[in-house]
């Protein structure tokens, strides 16, 4: 069906109808509202290309997701912060569009092929890096973007980062009141800038506290079960063990426990652990794990509503110009992994 056939059946005009599928103010409500019920039932949608030759839009968001070998799609608690924007999207009438950069690619080369190509009205980078040439080439060429991650690369952009800071101190904080004194952290061995943000943030709250800062306790590793499974090892060869972890990613646990376990060790009566965000696969685990937890669909949402506040022709009325920089908070969740410290294994 066409907009005219649509407007034939309406008995209106072809610009009354357009105006009220665009949401125009110059219609009125009860208009619009037979305008959309009657595009719904009888399955109208509009030509987009030719919308797009004449607004200058696409009505698609692209989010761009870099992979790699170790990363499970299907499983990462990340498809609930998409899922959240999708549905944010879908409400507003955009389309979510994700593509996955991989790890043979330079993701800076792979943004700019499809901000070339004119896909979409905005964009969505995550994994930011601590310098990312990706946001200093979005801001030079005024794409419509938002970063989920901070970065040191650009300034006045939206970004919405997770609260590290406050998982480190409230981690930091909670086994300090348990009599630990040498804490571990395990981070992500890659320039992706929150492995920075989480390191530096847990070598503050040691010193808020008034703990050691032993470099050798902060401890690079893959984002994986297998970097959780190293971590142990390495830990545990250590002349002086920690007596409790911090970890910077959910998997890491899982491969903690395994090593834990093949060392004749309790993870949590022999040392202490808490990991970061809560995850399906990790609640399996036997002690519970103490970790934390975030809406993460809510996240999502929020992700689009600081991309359109970037887009005139998408944000509300009088919000183009809004730049949104926002720490999304953490919960803590108690768990059976986080005991006080052994005098002696």
């Amino acid at each position: 069906m066409s907009i005219r056939d649509l407007a034939r059946h309406l008995n209106v005009s072809i610009g009354t109808v357009s105006r009220a599928l665009n949401g125009r103010h110059d219609v009125s409500e009860e208009t619009r509202r037979r305008v959309l019920a009657a595009a719904d039932e009888l399955g109208y949608s509009p030509n987009q290309s030719g919308r797009s030759l004449r607004q200058g839009l696409t009505g698609m968001i692209a989010l761009i997701l870099p992979t790699n070998r170790k990363m499970a799609l299907a499983d990462t608690i990340f498809m609930e912060v998409v899922e959240g924007l999708r549905a944010f999207l879908d409400d507003r009438k955009l389309d979510l569009m994700v593509l996955l950069s991989g790890p043979e690619e330079n993701a800076n080369a792979y943004l700019r092929r499809v901000a070339a190509r004119g896909l979409a009205d905005g964009l969505i980078i995550a994994e930011t890096q601590r310098i990312d040439p990706r946001i200093d080439y979005l801001i030079e060429k005024r794409i419509p973007f938002v970063a989920f991650g901070r970065s040191e690369s650009g300034s006045g952009y939206p970004w919405i980062d997770l609260d590290f800071e406050q998982v480190a101190a409230d981690a930091v904080g909670r086994l300090a009141a348990l009599g630990h004194e040498r804490i571990a952290v395990a981070t992500a061995a890659s320039g992706i800038n929150y492995s920075h943000v989480f390191a530096d943030a847990f070598c503050e709250a040691l010193h808020r506290r008034g703990l050691p800062v032993d470099p050798d306790l902060v401890l690079l590793v893959e984002n994986s079960d297998d970097g959780g499974y190293q971590f142990g090892n390495r830990i545990l060869a250590m002349r002086r063990p920690p007596t409790a972890v911090v970890l910077v990613n959910e998997f890491m646990a899982i491969g903690l426990y395994r090593s834990l376990r093949e060392h004749g060790l309790t993870p949590g009566r022999d040392l202490a652990i808490i990991g970061f965000q809560e995850e399906p696969n990790s609640r399996l685990l036997t002690p519970k794990v103490t970790c934390f937890r975030t809406a993460l669909p809510e996240l999502g949402a929020r992700l689009g509503e600081a991309l359109l506040a970037t887009i005139p022709a998408h944000a509300p009325a009088g919000d183009s110009a809004t730049i949104l920089q926002e720490l999304w908070p953490m919960e803590f969740v108690p768990g059976e992994s986080d005991g006080p410290p052994r005098r002696r294994w």
